[in-house]
């Protein structure tokens, strides 16, 4: 009976055994993995992979998406000090130059800005939200609408500006709708319309120009779409 006992044991263990080693066949054939227990790492690492393979205008940075941190920029400098990307300033200045001879005076308000400097302005509008009498964190909640918190703004990208109208010689509305009908003519979107809020995360901001080449800036244009929603179209 003893030896009866043993062996029935060691049967038990080896059926134990085989089931283990079907169940791992049928669970290799069904795409599950015990290292990874679920493919959410492996479709996250292919979409940030599909980011990387991006040229770089078309780098996507908001809130859900930072700033690589191996992101160069090459700068140069203004004529009114500011600076922008080396690699946008030709479709710029032909922007601008189309501009002018159309009565139209713009001006780049802000460019290039350091994660420092965008921590100051963040820090700015809340504190300016908290005179009005918000709390802290409502004070942060409606500055981050208004500002980006650093690390996810474009202006540290160096190919996003803030275009202001020189209002002597024409007016910022005269302005923003020449931007809106002819930027894209030059690579450049309305990065942040008013019905694309929800999506964005950011408030209107007509003032607020993005580079992303010419062929996905006609494209973006004529579907009335964000950058978002192009770059998921793509995907």
């Amino acid at each position: 009976m003893k030896r009866y006992g043993k062996r029935k044991r060691k049967t038990g263990i080896a059926l134990l055994i085989a089931l283990l080693l079907v169940f791992a066949l049928l669970a290799g054939w069904a795409g599950f993995s015990w290292t990874d227990g679920n493919h959410l790492g492996q479709a996250q690492s292919l979409a940030q992979n599909e980011e990387n393979e991006r040229p770089w205008y078309l780098i996507l940075v908001n809130k859900d998406h930072p700033i690589p941190d191996d992101y160069e920029v090459n700068l140069l400098e203004l004529s009114n000090g500011e600076q922008v990307d080396e690699r946008i300033y030709p479709d710029l200045q032909a922007m601008f130059d189309s501009a002018r001879a159309e009565g139209i005076y713009p001006f780049v308000a802000a460019g290039y800005r350091t994660h420092e400097r965008q921590q100051e302005l963040l820090e700015e509008k809340i504190t300016a939200y908290e005179n009005e009498g918000n709390s802290r964190s409502e004070a942060e909640k409606l500055a981050k609408a208004w500002v980006a918190v650093p690390g996810t703004s474009e202006h540290e990208l160096g190919i996003s500006v803030d275009i202001n109208a020189d209002t002597q010689r024409c007016s910022s509305d005269a302005m923003y709708q020449w931007l809106a009908q002819h930027a894209w003519e030059y690579g450049f979107i309305y990065r942040y319309p008013q019905d694309k809020t929800q999506i964005t995360g950011i408030i209107n901001e007509p003032w607020h120009y993005r580079y992303v080449g010419k062929e996905a800036a006609k494209e973006i244009n004529e579907k009335g779409i964000c950058l978002e929603e192009y770059l998921s179209d793509e995907e």
